[in-house]
């Protein structure tokens, strides 16, 4: 069948943005990055009023839809349900017929990203019109089969954005005991009490300008752990030195997760060998220092990385779930690295020498045993959607071709 055979196939419309009360209502406004992020689209970062959605009202959709990309990152797919709209960038199918599921062509056009990159052509600005996109072939089986097998792969993706939902609520845990303990000072004293409430002793920080609890430093990074390791790229004319087992850790894989494990590029013992100063052992801390200034992860084995991160290495544990937070913490309010012609960049040296309030070893020790069981449910929640991954993404192309069928 060809696409606008399955249902009917919708281009996105922004309202007029001259218009203030066009946005800011109830109704979803979904552009291509939140298409981007796969599976349901269920909060955007734009939304209509009923006025905007009702002066496009010929663009907008109801019910079901499966989303495509075809301008920009052309070929990603999502779905949605409910009362929505798209922008231009965006060609959606609604209205399924009643022999279609809408989950299993969500599925379906997932394996169609190049095909659909082939279509839109070789311009500096890649389009997929609807005229064509309305006009491209989709294989259909029987609705017992597109059944069947989206029961499958959804069951998976279910399972994922539930593990990514609870990873949110405990990095949203953790960072509020953070926050209350080391920004309002209010850590439990010696009876268990809130520190600052208590009226626990203040000291003056003429660096800080403001009070800190008493007992308290404010220290460069590398005071407060002194192996730092900024990462190396092993030479690529030498393709024994990639493709092994050990993780080669980039800005793409530290914005996966907190916990970085599967990455897209690994390294031969060779090639990790030929640079033996770089690795790092698991539950290092790798800080993404050039383009991308911030991004924090944590190693899961030992690994390396490319020269865009420094990491560091903890030989006291009880420094690492607070160096996360503190480092997250330090780059929110400030980049903290000099703007150059093409990326911001903060070297080793300038890293190194980022300034923190550093609490009480006795603190720190109750903190690390207060948020470690978060952090191991985070741990174990993103590897474990590291594996539903490989699984639905090994059982998607089998399931659509036919290579893998289902008992009676």
């Amino acid at each position: 069948m060809k696409i606008k055979e399955i249902g009917k196939t919708v281009t996105g419309k922004t309202p007029s943005t001259k218009q203030q009360d066009n946005y800011g209502g109830k109704i979803m406004f979904i552009t291509p990055e939140e298409v981007s992020r796969g599976y349901y689209v269920e909060k955007t970062n734009r939304t209509l009023s009923n006025k905007g959605f009702e002066s496009i009202k010929n663009n907008t959709l109801d019910g079901v839809s499966v989303l495509v990309n075809c301008i920009g990152n052309i070929g990603d797919v999502s779905i949605v349900e409910g009362k929505c709209a798209t922008n231009q960038q965006i060609n959606a199918i609604t209205d399924f017929k009643k022999d279609i599921n809408p989950l299993y062509v969500y599925y379906k056009l997932k394996q169609y990203k190049s095909i659909f990159n082939n279509l839109a052509g070789n311009t500096v600005l890649k389009i997929l019109p609807k005229s064509i996109f309305d006009e491209i072939d989709i294989e259909i089986p029987n609705i017992e089969q597109q059944t069947k097998v989206a029961k499958v792969l959804n069951t998976l993706d279910n399972k994922i954005s539930n593990n990514n939902n609870t990873i949110s609520e405990l990095e949203a845990m953790a960072k509020t005991i953070y926050d209350y303990w080391f920004l309002l000072f209010e850590f439990p004293n010696y009876e268990g009490k809130p520190y600052k409430s208590s009226y626990g002793k203040m000291v003056w920080n003429e660096e800080l300008k403001k009070e800190i609890p008493e007992g308290w430093e404010y220290k460069k990074i590398v005071d407060i752990e002194g192996n730092i390791i900024t990462g190396k790229t092993p030479s690529t004319k030498d393709e024994k030195n990639f493709n092994g087992n050990i993780p080669f850790i980039t800005i793409d894989d530290i914005r996966q997760g907190l916990y970085v494990s599967n990455t897209v590029r690994t390294l031969s013992k060779k090639g990790a060998d030929s640079q033996m100063k770089k690795y790092i052992p698991k539950d290092s801390i790798c800080v993404t220092c050039i383009a991308t200034v911030g991004l924090v992860g944590i190693t899961t084995k030992d690994s390396q990385t490319n020269q865009q991160i420094n990491s560091i290495v903890c030989e006291n544990k009880n420094n690492l779930y607070y160096l996360i937070n503190s480092i997250k913490d330090y780059f929110q309010y400030s980049n903290g690295a000099k703007s150059g012609n093409i990326f911001d960049n903060m070297n080793k040296d300038d890293f190194s020498s980022i300034k923190l309030i550093y609490p009480k070893k006795d603190v720190l020790e109750i903190f690390d045993k207060k948020v470690e069981p978060i952090y191991r449910k985070i741990k174990e929640s993103i590897l474990e959607n590291e594996e539903l991954i490989k699984l639905r993404d090994y059982l998607l192309p089998l399931l659509m071709n036919g290579q893998v069928g289902f008992k009676e």
